[in-house]
């Protein structure tokens, strides 16, 4: 059985580590140039178990996603 390889090329990773959970937030380019985000919540459940949960944003609704984003923190963040 052949291995599908991920296609995509990672432009952009920053990690955030917050006790049992770690956040890492990617920029990465698809095969046919598109760019989207993703974000991913990595979380310790067990004895080096961990779940992951994950979010990707295309570039086309990357600015109404961006704008809710910062909404949101600026209100949870007052």
């Amino acid at each position: 059985m052949e291995e599908k390889q991920n296609s995509s090329k990672e432009l952009f990773k920053k990690m955030v580590k917050a006790g049992k959970r770690t956040y890492f937030i990617s920029v990465k380019e698809a095969s046919n140039k598109n760019k989207y985000l993703t974000m991913t919540e990595s979380k310790l459940v067990g004895d080096n178990k961990f779940e992951r949960f994950n979010i990707m944003v295309f570039q086309d609704k990357l600015s109404d996603f961006a704008l809710a984003f910062t909404e949101a923190c600026q209100l949870a963040t007052a």
